[in-house]
């Protein structure tokens, strides 16, 4: 087994605090989630997942009815697509580092598909970050994926059309020849009343169901709706469905306020399934 060097490492921001520091605590809860979600087929072949990226008490139940999706199937690469919340990046950023940690183990950077990528679609490289809408991804993915994947991982700057259209197909582009799972890091709306939060959510909703990302983003770009991962669910649909895809549904939707129970401040939170006949 090669040996990792640790400076080539991406160190978690969030073990810890977002999700459990030990990998038993971890493992514990990520399959809890899992198994709470009952088993249902989705029409196709699944090429897409968007999941929320709040801390696991509060998305975690969500998240895993979209990765619940993945039991049974293999993938060689998952790209993993999230905004970015404390850098205000240009165009999309990646990684420096060759692998990203968390409590489970280390996740290969696939380093010839950030390369490739780099030609398609502006791309900057970045030192170590604190960006936890990606990271928040990694475990459900480990458990669910286990070993023998390797990760694209990118964190979107501009969310416009133009660029989403630019990166979903560079996306397509590198991904076409491999067994490729698109996942698009969101949340919905954030710190309305719940009834404002399920009016605004409800067209991502309708947008998702309807598999419609021009008219998602135009109404991200209108402020009809809210998702702070708006980009990258576009770019991952539009990535998609260049890539055959002809179907997206909603899995489930909820609020913070199904955990806390204040219904007056809440965040909304979705999962769903992108498919190829």
């Amino acid at each position: 087994m090669t040996k990792i060097d640790a400076r080539e490492v991406r160190k978690s921001a969030i073990a810890g605090s977002w999700y459990p520091g030990t990998p038993e605590d971890l493992a514990r809860d990520v399959d809890r989630y899992l198994a709470q979600v009952p088993a249902r087929d989705v029409p196709g072949e699944l090429l897409g997942l968007v999941a929320p990226h709040a801390g696991y008490k509060y998305s975690g139940p969500v998240a895993a009815y979209a990765y619940k999706l993945l039991e049974g199937l293999v993938f060689d690469t998952v790209a993993v697509v999230s905004p970015s919340h404390r850098v205000p990046y240009r165009d999309n950023a990646v990684t420096e580092m060759r692998h990203y940690w968390t409590p489970l183990g280390t996740v290969p950077v696939d380093e010839d598909l950030v390369t490739a990528l780099a030609q398609h679609a502006p791309v900057t490289r970045v030192p170590q970050d604190a960006e936890h809408s990606l990271e928040i991804q990694l475990p459900f993915l480990q458990r669910a994926l286990g070993d023998g994947w390797t990760l694209l991982p990118i964190m979107m700057g501009d969310h416009s059309l133009p660029a989403c259209r630019v990166l979903g197909g560079g996306l397509a582009a590198v991904l076409k020849d491999r067994r490729a799972l698109l996942v698009a890091s969101t949340d919905l709306s954030h710190f309305h009343s719940e009834a404002a939060a399920h009016r605004l959510d409800g067209v991502v909703l309708d947008r998702v169901n309807a598999f419609d990302p021009e008219g998602l983003a135009e109404d991200l770009k209108m402020n009809v709706c809210e998702a702070c991962g708006g980009g990258p669910t576009v770019a991952v649909m539009l990535a998609a469905r260049a890539l055959g895809a002809t179907d997206s549904q909603v899995l489930c939707y909820a609020t913070s306020a199904d955990v806390t129970g204040d219904r007056s401040n809440v965040v909304g939170y979705m999962a769903a399934a992108i498919t190829r006949a």
